[in-house]
């Protein structure tokens, strides 16, 4: 029986445990893809602070294969797939399969040697990309999925102005999305100054450092003056991003908003201090939540490659499969690393 190994969530909360299990066959209908790359993301991050997922007896902890953002390439294909073949480059959408979301709850994980693709099939669990785009730029397309989606659900027009809370992949991501969009100022706000950085690199038009600067008397300055509906002074920003889920964000929208702003949720929201609705109400405040990539998934793909060079400043690491532990433990440490992305170079096992 040929093997392969798989990262999963470890004994212990917020360890790895890297296990020996049988390397999958593809039946009629699948593939095989040899992971060449694969993100770490909050999600995994949430997983390894619980211990693993809550779906044993009594709802018992079970250990969780990680993983969500692989990229690869095929390396066997059912005598009924078409389309694809051994030598595709692929990336995945870990909703397509019939066996729960890959490296959310499912069976399978992203984050192993060789992943099985059931009932394959271009535009439903894989795209293909070509091979002048590296691994692990590709590994970023479900991420930037989800930022594609919150910018749509955000409806933002070119002579909008924005703020991004949260300089981390998907707010990066969203601000790289705006500018494509033609959008005319993106502003970019978090508390590292390196992320700030990274962020006009990408394109960003100014950046806020919210440890240290007047968020609001910062967005007057960069967007204007505006007032809400009681004709109250405001920051002329048309539309919030919270990619960052801290409730410092939400304090200072409803501080800053003008009438008929909007604010677009994607950020997996931390327990937060009770809702000033009185100031939402006194902005017309549009709330929009955005959660995970609807149509967005491959929708991505095309611009990734064309626009690569932008999308990997993203990466602020890559770590050799070898040192998979080492790549959790820079996710696990706050303001370590921006966007790290696990490299699987050299022959598999």
């Amino acid at each position: 029986m040929a093997t392969m190994k798989s990262v999963q969530t470890g004994t212990a909360p917020n360890t790895v445990d890297v296990v020996e299990i049988e390397r999958p066959v593809p039946g009629p209908r699948d593939v095989v893809v040899r992971v060449r790359a694969c993100g770490i993301c909050g999600t995994d991050v949430s997983f390894l602070h619980m211990g693993g997922a809550p779906f044993g007896p009594g709802g018992s902890m079970i250990p969780l294969p990680l993983g969500h953002e692989p990229a690869g390439e095929i390396v066997e294909a059912g005598a009924e797939v078409t389309g694809l073949k051994a030598g595709d480059r692929v990336v995945v959408n870990p909703q397509g399969v019939p066996s729960g979301i890959i490296g959310c709850g499912g069976e399978l994980g992203g984050m192993r040697e060789y992943l099985l693709i059931e009932g394959a099939a271009v535009g439903k669990n894989v795209a293909v990309f070509p091979d002048t785009v590296p691994f692990d730029v590709a590994a970023l397309n479900e991420p930037m999925a989800v930022a594609r989606h919150c910018v749509n659900r955000s409806g933002a027009r070119p002579a909008d102005k924005v703020v991004v809370f949260g300089a981390g992949p998907i707010g990066l991501g969203a601000a790289i999305w705006l500018k494509l969009r033609g959008v005319e100022h993106v502003t970019v706000a978090d508390v590292i100054p390196e992320r700030l950085e990274t962020a006009l690199a990408i394109g960003a038009d100014a950046v806020i450092n919210s440890a240290t600067e007047d968020v609001t008397a910062r967005l007057t300055e960069l967007h204007g003056e505006a007032v809400n509906a009681l004709g109250q002074p405001r920051a002329g920003t048309d539309i919030y991003i919270d990619a960052a889920g801290a409730p410092a964000v939400f304090d200072a929208t409803v501080a800053s908003a003008k009438w008929g702003a909007k604010m677009v949720m994607v950020a997996v929201q931390k327990k937060s201090a009770a809702i000033d609705l009185g100031g939402m109400l006194r902005s017309e405040l549009t709330l929009i939540a955005s959660q995970g990539y609807p149509t967005e998934i491959f929708e991505v793909t095309p611009e990734i490659v064309e626009h690569q060079e932008r999308f990997a400043r993203l990466i602020s690491h890559r770590v050799p499969f070898s040192e998979v532990g080492r790549a959790f433990d820079l996710t696990l440490t706050p303001g370590a690393a921006e966007k790290v992305v696990v490299t699987f170079d050299g022959p598999a096992a």
